[in-house]
């Protein structure tokens, strides 16, 4: 990888990050906004949700912002997967698979109709309305419908 695909990497994972962190922290922008302003930071949402977006990333807010995030600005650079380490992992985030270039992966991955992902549950056990799946209609032994070749009569 050359100098400007970390660069581009970095910042993919700085966004990531940002919004990420905030989102766990049940925090509004406005709320980071906030935060940033008794920190000394002035910003608007409009900046934030920029830097949430790629877009206007300055290396001088990352202190205060990693604050502000109650995480530590190893955890946004994705050196670490602990946001409350300062000491980068033995392999960098930035070289690990993150959740958006796992789905990326499954995308790419030839799809089964009507399978279900690894790790993932079928429609009828995520949704409250399909929690229990549709019984057999009463007085059918098999509920499956007829195949296309019946079999021989004997």
């Amino acid at each position: 990888m050359n100098s400007a695909d970390v660069g581009a990497r970095r910042r993919l994972i700085v966004m990531q990050r940002l919004r990420e962190r905030r989102r766990r922290l049940g925090l509004t922008q406005k709320q980071v906004v906030s935060r940033l302003g008794r920190l000394g930071v002035l910003t608007t949402n409009k900046a934030l949700s920029s830097l949430e977006h790629g877009a206007g990333l300055d290396v001088a807010k990352l202190p205060e912002l990693a604050h502000a995030l109650e995480c530590t600005v190893t955890y946004l650079l994705g050196m670490t997967s602990d946001p409350r380490s300062w000491a980068p992992d033995t392999t960098p985030a930035s070289q690990q698979q993150g959740p958006r270039d796992q789905a990326a992966v499954a995308a790419n991955r030839p799809r089964v109709p009507g399978a279900v992902p690894a790790g993932a549950r079928p429609d009828w056990a995520r949704r409250p309305d399909l929690a229990r799946r549709p019984a057999a209609a009463p007085g059918l032994v098999n509920a499956h419908p007829p195949t296309r070749n019946p079999p021989p009569s004997a």
